[in-house]
Parts: structure tokens; sequence; C-alpha cells
């Protein structure tokens, strides 16, 4: 049996301008998993998620070809991730097998709502890392990272994919987007290995180490929202403001610049300050676009941390979900969690996850 797990993740920064190729975001991997294991099977395979116990789906193997049963499923992430795979294993000569697949999630609560912690990217990423150890497939995380873009960017259609560079990479991170349009052309005219080792424009991943008195604070409205929906409502009214949206995108990329520079210079304050910058360009983004980033039980979340000398701000697509507070570690954090607490904002208690080459 092969078992592995991909960690699910947060956005620290950069939200939005994030989607552009080449805007630089931070975002950070935690430590609450989706593990995928997979053993050898004989005629029949299945694919299992304790999430969706009612819609586990069975299959077999015909002409080289998976063959589903005709029935929905809500595994459109998985299944890519199979595809992309195995046509990754066809390149390199390997015979496909048939598999029970089972996935595994803590990234929603016990009643099934999402924290925002990106588990369509970890279930992709664990997927990619699972099928590569039983086909044996040559993958490092440059290569696995690029798998699971195309496998996830097949499902969703927009977004950064840097919830998959967080999967991937672990730990804090400076991540900047490649261009999905070449991606598109690229697909069509270089075959697996050429794509799998060359550069993808636009793209730049960065490890950052943040200041040892850093803490962050994770606090969850219990109000999911979808991301694709909010990026795409974004776009539409991109369309109108078309000055304001740039206006956006240049101030969150010197923000961005001087964010990271503070993770480089171990400079707590400086990049406090850009958290705070960086939260009044989403709102201010909000204004003209009106996707609702900020929520008033999220403008809550900001206002408690601030009385205990943290800064806030939304994390991710915003618009319920989690906010995340950077705050000096000395201060007095069980206090400022009790307050959350007391006001519906659930903290949860994760930890950041750094991944072993």
């Amino acid at each position: 049996m092969i078992s592995v797990k991909a960690p699910g993740k947060l956005y620290i920064a950069g939200e939005y301008a994030v989607v552009e190729t080449g805007f630089p975001a931070i975002i950070v991997a935690l430590d609450q998993f989706v593990t995928v294991t997979i053993q050898s099977a004989d005629q029949i395979g299945s694919i299992v998620s304790s999430q969706y116990q009612e819609n586990s789906i069975y299959w077999r193997r015909e002409d080289g070809e998976m063959v589903f049963d005709n029935r929905d499923n809500p595994f459109h992430y998985i299944l890519s991730a199979i595809k992309v795979t195995e046509d990754y294993a066809k390149t390199l000569g390997k015979d496909l097998g048939i598999y029970h697949l089972t996935v595994e999630s803590d990234l929603d609560s016990k009643d099934g709502r999402k924290y925002g912690l990106g588990s369509s990217a970890a279930v992709t990423v664990a997927t990619i890392k699972a099928l590569c150890k039983f086909y044996d497939l040559p993958v490092n995380h440059d290569k696995l990272f690029k798998l699971a873009a195309i496998a996830h960017f097949h499902v969703q259609g927009n977004g950064s994919l840097g919830d998959i560079a967080a999967s991937v990479y672990g730990g804090w991170i400076a991540y900047r987007s490649f261009d999905r349009d070449w991606l598109k052309l690229a697909e069509k005219n270089y075959n697996f290995a050429e794509m799998l080792s060359m550069d993808w424009p636009g793209l730049d991943i960065e490890l950052l180490t943040p200041p040892k008195n850093l803490k962050l604070l994770v606090g969850w409205t219990g109000s999911p929202a979808s991301t694709s929906h909010l990026v795409d409502r974004v776009a539409l009214n991109k369309a109108k403001r078309q000055q304001a949206y740039q206006d956006f995108l240049t101030n969150s990329k010197a923000c961005l610049k001087r964010m990271i520079e503070g993770f480089r210079n171990q400079d707590l304050h400086a990049i406090q300050a850009e958290i705070a910058v960086n939260r009044k360009l989403l709102n201010e983004l909000d204004q003209f676009t009106q996707a609702h980033i900020e929520t008033p039980l999220l403008k809550k979340l900001c206002d408690i941390a601030e009385e205990f000398g943290g800064i806030a701000k939304t994390s991710g697509a915003g618009g319920g979900d989690c906010g995340i507070a950077i705050i000096d570690s000395h201060k007095q954090l069980n206090q400022l969690i009790e307050k959350w607490a007391a006001n519906q904002i659930i903290p949860l208690r994760f930890n950041v996850h750094h991944v072993e080459e």
C-alpha cells in the first residue's frame, strides 16, 4: 500500500493580483492534510473518499483507458490528477494498472464545510504524488508542481495555482504565477517531458523564513466561499474599471515586494505594515468589484486582532472563510483568541507545515 499526504494552505497577502501573470503573493502551508492511499486491484478499481461515501465511483480498464460508471461524482480534481499522471506514465512507457484509491481530508470541518485551506489543490497534489510512487515515475518538487498545476487548471480554469505551490513546497513561500494562456498553447505544442523540463513564463517560487517572533493566528468565520466564483466576479468587473484595476495591481506588487523584503530582513514590523496596506488595497478593490471580500465578521476578526497589537486581514478570496493575524509571539495571544471565540470567530489552531525534499 502507498500512502502520501499534501498540506492545505492559507494566503497571507497578494490575493486577486496573483491571478495576473508575474504578480506576487505570499502563501503558507499548514499542518492539515489530504491523505491519498493506493493499493493494487485485480479487475475493478475504486476511488473512495470519506467525505463523499455515497458518491464513491467504480471503474475498469478498457483498451488502456479508464471507464467509469455513469453517475454524478464530485471527484473532478482527482480524476484530472489521475489522467495527467497516467499520461505522463505512458510517455515513459509504463504499463497502466488498476488500483483502489482512498482519500481522507482534514481540510473540512466535521460537518463538511470547507475552511478555505485549498482542499482541491491538496487532493490534486496528493493524488499525483501517490500515483508517481505507484508507477515509479521520476518526480521532484518542480515536476510535481507542474503536473498538479496542469491537472488543477483543467478543472478550475482560473486562479493562480498558488495553492498548488504551497501544497508542493510547504512552509512560507513567495509565489508569482505563470502565464496560463501560454500553458494552453504549450499543451498543444510540447510533449510532457518538454513541458516538465522547461521554464514556465512568469513562474517564480521563493521559500521564505519568517522572523522568529512572528506568530500566525487563523480565525474561521464558518462561512465557506467559492474562490472561482469570486475570482470570476473580479474579472468581470475589472473590465469596467480598468484604470482602478491597474492601480490595484501596481500597488499590490509594490506592497508585496516590500513585504518579501521584510521576510528577508527578519523585520516583523515591516511585514505587519504591509499586511495593513494589503488589507486596504483589497477593500479598495472590493468597492468597485462588489465581490464582498471583507464580510462584517472578517472585519470584526481584524478589529479584535488590532486591539491586542496584531495586524489582520482576510485570507484568500475572502467572502467568508478565514482571516489571518500576524502578531508578535510575546503578545497576549490567548486573550485575542478568547475574544475571537466570544464573537463567533472560530480559532483554528494550525501550525506551518514544512515539506521535505
